[in-house]
């Protein structure tokens, strides 16, 4: 390319009667470059547009077109894909192209055709002080036993603010715990909010929506208004699908470690406001625009709502009361066959006579397997970290003498590092192979360790062949030739 200056000297020596080669060689350009300049009819400049390249898969615009088209009328789950055009390309029509082309290729054709992916949802606009709220899951270590948990999270989409917190079950007492701490930490009431149409508080019915009794004394209490997404339709509120995802990265990763859930709970708002940073859209910081959001929120009312669903259970002969299907909390033998009171709560179940007498108070059970606070490896995971509840557990009262007697002598350090054990063994063979293993390790060794512990479980496990008789074997070795005498 040569400038308009080089054109016109050239043009100007030519007029002169001078050769290429000179004309060449005064310029400063090859000689074929003069000649192009010479054959051009008009200099004009021309406009740099740039030049519409034909690509590979222009033949097969149309059919392209009208599989997106075609897209329009259909669940939008069940839509063409990059992926998919790729696949019905090269299969159906024998077009030899690599994914990454096509998928290019249909970025573009979407956008020319104003019907991306982004179309299919509304372009939704969140007032100061609305708020979104889901469930996520992830692996906490609780005392050192690994678990997975559920984690509540409330979005305010207007400043992208999202506060989490963590509880073993998504029910109402856990939906209703997470809000109210959530509600106390900011100060304020949101004036809407929406929830995911299968959060254990209720679920959208036709126009309206079926909430559970807790749930609806609850929002009435701190008089906020709710409402529930359509079935599969998580667009309607992205903020939260995006902040649930963003929070177990950031916050999760690796394996939180905690001794009290409560506490962890109480930290966790703090650690959710330090990865606030500025507004991807508004270009503020998103604490400033959450100013606003809390400035939009009604006060919180005089007294918290106090969550809690009651029951009316019998005790069994054994005076235990059978739970949410499967779980058993024991109340004592002295109230064997009388009804009772169980106060349910997020992560506490307290029991009470008929007449509304405290009786006592377990952890919440929750899962799909049946357990009993009876059990006395109930109490390992708390025992494991503290220790100072050993004299009196059921644990130490259900081993046997030699057993007791050991543990009992332990300094408080290796009696808790013999309880991490137990704890440990007891998650993968069970309390009486655990207890067991314990104690032939003892009797073999005199001490109690991981390695021995699992050992002893592991061969008991494999169940070896104990013989009443010594097996005499001469008459094999008589059989094979050995031993005779020549």
């Amino acid at each position: 390319m040569i400038s308009m200056s080089q054109a016109y000297s050239i043009r100007q020596l030519k007029k002169q009667g001078e050769t290429v080669a000179e004309i060449a060689r005064k310029v400063g350009v090859c000689r074929n470059t003069v000649y192009n300049c010479l054959a051009k009819d008009d200099p004009s400049p021309k406009m740099p547009a740039i030049k519409k390249r034909t690509k590979m898969l222009d033949p097969y615009r149309p059919l392209i077109v009208s599989w997106l088209e075609g897209d329009r009328s259909e669940w939008r789950k069940q839509r063409h894909t990059a992926h998919r055009i790729w696949v019905r390309l090269t299969t159906e029509e024998g077009v030899k192209v690599g994914e990454s082309t096509v998928r290019a290729y249909v970025r573009t054709l979407r956008e020319e055709l104003g019907h991306s992916d982004a179309d299919d949802y509304l372009d939704q606009r969140w007032a100061p002080g609305e708020a979104q709220a889901d469930f996520g899951e992830a692996d906490f270590s609780v005392r050192g036993v690994k678990v997975r948990l559920s984690y509540f999270v409330l979005t305010f989409p207007y400043s992208n603010i999202g506060i989490a917190q963590v509880f073993p079950g998504e029910n109402a007492e856990c939906v209703c715990q997470a809000l109210r701490n959530v509600f106390e930490f900011i100060g304020g009431v949101p004036g809407r909010i929406v929830f995911d149409n299968a959060t254990g508080v209720g679920r959208r019915v036709c126009e309206g929506a079926r909430t559970t009794e807790l749930f609806g004394a609850f929002a009435a209490h701190y008089n906020f208004a709710f409402s529930f997404c359509s079935p599969n339709a998580g667009h309607e509120k992205g903020s939260v699908e995006a902040k649930v995802r963003y929070l177990r990265s950031n916050l999760f990763v690796p394996v939180p470690h905690m001794t009290d859930p409560a506490k962890y709970n109480a930290k966790l708002p703090g650690m959710c406001m330090e990865l606030s940073k500025e507004h991807s859209l508004k270009g503020e910081p998103e604490e400033q625009l959450f100013v606003e959001d809390k400035f939009a929120m009604a006060g919180l009312p005089q007294k918290p709502f106090d969550i809690v669903r009651y029951e009316r259970p019998k005790a069994d002969k054994k005076g235990k009361v059978k739970l949410d299907g499967q779980h058993s909390y024991s109340s004592g033998p002295s109230l064997a066959g009388r009804e009772l009171i169980a106060a349910m709560r997020a992560t506490t179940v307290t029991l009470y006579t008929a007449a509304g007498e405290f009786v006592c108070e377990h952890p919440r059970a929750y899962g799909k397997a049946p357990t009993d606070t009876s059990d006395p490896a109930s109490q390992l995971a708390v025992l494991a970290v503290k220790t100072g509840g050993w004299v009196n557990s059921r644990v130490r009262f259900a081993m046997p003498d030699k057993l007791r007697e050991h543990m009992d002598s332990l300094p408080k350090p290796d009696l808790r590092a013999e309880l991490r054990v137990m704890r440990d063994q007891n998650a993968v063979s069970g309390w009486d192979a655990t207890v067991s293993a314990m104690s032939e390790c003892l009797a073999l060794t005199g001490r109690i360790d991981e390695a021995g512990v699992s050992l002893a479980c592991a061969r008991a496990a494999t169940g070896e062949i104990a013989y009443d008789e010594k097996v005499d074997l001469a008459a094999y070795d008589r059989a094979v030739g050995i031993g005779e005498v020549a």
